[in-house]
């Protein structure tokens, strides 16, 4: 795993060399999904202070286990508004808003624990029908409404294009994202929500995030590069 992460930072900073941006400005999140709470204990040993699950069950076992090693859970997968009340306890940054009624049931929860529960709408930018997500065309409203929303802090958007087995065909979905988080900053600063500031674009895994550090990715989410396939 060493030998895997090590590869996995050299290649972030050289992508971001080639843009001229700051590799700090870059933070990895290992996806954790179906990884024992062992070898999650052995990435934090290795420096990894950010884990992504898509499952709420799996991750309330593990954050259990590794209770106390100071790292940050992020919720990447489809979550379901009858899990708001878990995900809210569970996660610091949950990247998957994509719905009205998921942000207001998010919203109650946290508001239920003194929370200010951060997170990112995920847009659906290749219009795929078995992807979640809303459109680019619906993200105004859900912006306009999280912003509304006491207990909800929106901090960009995430993305998961089409995959493609060349890296560089995903890149009018990465810059499409980050057309639209500049698009919607630049509406919400002109109207009521100006505390609002979308600086986090969530998008790029193991094989496209050089691309996706290129067009403006602030949080890649990696995984088999770390972990290795998995079942």
């Amino acid at each position: 795993m060493h030998q895997r992460i090590k590869q996995v930072r050299s290649r972030m900073h050289q992508a971001a060399r080639r843009c001229a941006r700051d590799p700090e400005t870059i933070r990895l999140v290992a996806v954790s999904k179906k990884v024992p709470a062992d070898r999650v204990r052995q990435a934090v040993a290795e420096g990894i202070h950010i884990f992504g699950e898509n499952y709420v069950q799996e991750a309330r076992r593990k954050i259990e286990r590794l209770s106390g090693s100071g790292v940050s859970w992020h919720f990447i997968g489809h979550l379901q508004s009858n899990k708001a009340r878990q995900a809210v306890a569970l996660f610091d940054l949950i990247h998957s808003v994509d719905s009205i009624k998921l942000a207001r049931a998010l919203d109650r929860e946290a508001a239920k624990i003194n929370k200010v529960q951060p997170v990112l709408i995920q847009v659906n930018i290749g219009q795929e029908a078995t992807k979640s997500g809303v459109s680019v065309a619906e993200a105004d409203r859900l912006a306009g409404e999280i912003g509304s929303l006491k207990n909800l802090v929106l901090q960009g958007l995430m993305t998961m294009p089409p995959f493609f087995d060349n890296p560089e065909k995903a890149r009018p979905y990465f810059t499409a994202l980050r057309d639209l988080r500049d698009r919607l900053q630049g509406e919400l600063d002109s109207g009521l929500h100006k505390q609002i500031h979308l600086h986090d674009l969530s998008m790029g895994m193991t094989a496209d995030f050089e691309v996706a550090i290129e067009c403006g990715a602030t949080l890649i989410r990696v995984g088999t590069a770390i972990f290795g396939a998995r079942d």
